[in-house]
Parts: structure tokens; C-alpha cells; sequence
């Protein structure tokens, strides 16, 4: 079950929201686990239909919107943090630090980033 009581971690990068809402897929099941809320090349946060367990490791796949660097998507190791109720309630957010990406695919986020993203203020 989420932790719905748990705080977010105050991270030191600025967050992209970006102007797509991307899907991220797992790798194992290839089941849609959430929609991309925000991102940066150390973490994201994720917006789905069910709540995501925290403290647990998942392999997944983020679809790019375009092509970036020859990739069109992007895989990484990503540590659930955190989980709480969306502003919608139907919804849920959870926040992810990435562990386990190569530097390619993190430098795939980075322009990313930079081409599809607006920053938001630090939290």
C-alpha cells in the first residue's frame, strides 16, 4: 500500500514539467504504470490511476516525444520515495529517484529537459 503520510524529499535540482505528458511504461510487464508529472536527471514524479508502493525498486520505460539523440524512448532503475493523493483525488503522485541509468540515456533527459521542459521554483 502507498504512503500517503510520507513527505516528499526536498531535492536540489529544479523540476521540468514538461509541455508532454509522457507514458512510462515497466519494463517487465510493459504495463502503463503513470503518466510523467515532472523530471529531472537525478528523480521524477509520476501521476496514475493506482497508488504505487514506496521503497521498491522498478525497472521502467519513459516514450520520448520525438526522437532525441536516435532514442525514441529511454530505460532507467528508478527507487519509489514517496506517494500521496493527487490534487485530483481519482489520482495519484509518486516520486521516484533514478538508480540505475546509463549516462547516454541520462543525457537523453537532460535535452529533454531543455527542449520540452519549463522549470518550476524549488521546493
Amino acid at each position: 500500500m502507498a504512503n500517503r503520510t510520507a513527505k516528499p524529499i526536498r531535492r536540489g535540482l529544479k523540476r521540468a514539467h514538461l509541455v508532454y505528458y509522457l507514458r512510462v511504461f515497466t519494463t517487465d510487464t510493459h504495463k502503463l504504470l503513470g503518466h510523467l508529472a515532472d523530471i529531472t536527471p537525478e528523480g521524477l514524479m509520476l501521476v496514475s490511476e493506482h497508488p504505487i508502493p514506496t521503497d521498491r525498486e522498478m525497472n521502467l520505460r519513459l516514450v520520448l516525444p520525438r526522437a532525441i539523440d536516435g532514442k525514441v524512448e529511454v530505460e532507467f532503475g528508478a527507487l519509489s520515495l514517496w506517494s500521496r493523493t493527487d490534487a485530483n483525488p481519482d489520482f495519484y503522485d509518486t516520486g521516484f529517484r533514478l538508480v540505475h541509468i546509463d549516462e547516454a540515456d541520462r543525457a537523453v533527459i537532460r535535452r529533454l529537459v531543455e527542449e520540452f521542459g519549463f522549470a518550476d521554483k524549488l521546493d
